[in-house]
């Protein structure tokens, strides 16, 4: 296995159309594992809080359309 710096380095070297296809499945591999943690901390219960927080503003009356230019889903 390389180490970052010769990864880095190989990096540095590739043809730009290499570059920009290394670059698109990168940020398709964060996404994926973006996706998995966040699918995880729901899983353990991690974002329960923040979902209860949310309802609790949502029926206070606190929140407001999303985007501001539409009319809320109760109305």
């Amino acid at each position: 296995m390389s180490t970052v710096k010769e990864i880095e380095a190989a990096i540095g070297e590739l043809p730009r159309n290499d570059f920009f296809e290394l670059i698109s499945w990168i940020k398709g591999q964060f996404e994926d594992e973006w996706d998995r943690q966040i699918e995880d901390d729901v899983k353990a219960g991690r974002l329960d809080h923040l979902a209860r927080e949310a309802l609790a503003e949502y029926h206070a009356g606190r929140t407001r359309p999303f985007p501001p230019d539409e009319k809320p889903c109760n109305q």
